[in-house]
């Protein structure tokens, strides 16, 4: 089991790009001439999934083996890269337990926020090292209570998280997050498939978590 990055963000309002208050990522796993690569993924992944997770919702990405969690807190988001065999309820614990950490640190400051943090937040690095453990999330389960008192949210595909018309080559293209490398590696086939789960509330804490459909990856890209 393993958690590849941590990354806390600032939802933007008026629909421009998230703003990334804070990124811890190990990439050490990966091939030395990758990691440039893969810590720019990251990045533009975390943008595109924070950007389409409404407020008080959670939702799970999966790519092949990888997972991305994300949970939007009234626009502050934490998002977690993790590997397919790391639990869901211990992630969406780590990531309470980030913004919990995050507000209690900075208070509201992340509201003016209009330039992605280049500064290291020693907290999440220490998580991210601490939680490789999802025991050490588990603790966390039993010591929080429900996590929002937000509804479950209806089901609905995936294709209704992105606008209409797009496509992720074309955002892949547009980034500014991705160097000319890392947007070559687009064309290979890593772009596959993605299930969707979503939860609401302490409905997370649920064994028979929702599991929605499977899609085209591309397909994250068609409405807003």
């Amino acid at each position: 089991m393993k958690i590849t990055a941590l990354l806390v963000l600032k939802c933007q309002p008026e629909g421009s790009d998230p703003v990334i208050l804070a990124n811890a990522s190990d990439v050490s796993h990966f091939g030395y001439f990758q990691r440039s690569s893969v810590k720019e993924f990251i990045v533009f992944v975390g943008r595109t999934v924070a950007k389409r997770t409404p407020p008080g919702q959670r939702q799970s990405v999966q790519h092949e083996e990888y997972k991305v969690h994300a949970y939007n807190r009234n626009g502050l988001i934490a998002l977690g890269f993790m590997d397919d065999h790391y639990p869901v309820r211990s992630s969406f614990s780590l990531l309470n337990q980030v913004l919990d950490e995050y507000q209690k640190n900075f208070g509201d400051s992340w509201r003016s926020a209009q330039a992605d943090s280049t500064q290291p937040w020693p907290y999440l690095n220490d998580a991210l090292a601490k939680f490789q453990d999802p025991a050490e999330a588990d603790k966390l389960m039993k010591i929080q209570r429900e996590l929002d008192e937000t509804k479950i949210i209806l089901h609905k595909t995936i294709d209704s998280v992105l606008a209409r018309g797009e496509k992720l080559d074309s955002l892949v293209e547009k980034s500014s997050d991705l160097s000319a490398a890392s947007q070559e590696l687009q064309y290979c086939d890593c772009w596959k498939f993605v299930e969707i789960e979503r939860f609401g509330g302490s409905s997370m804490l649920k064994e028979d978590l929702n599991l929605i459909l499977l899609v085209n990856l591309n397909d994250i890209i068609y409405y807003s």
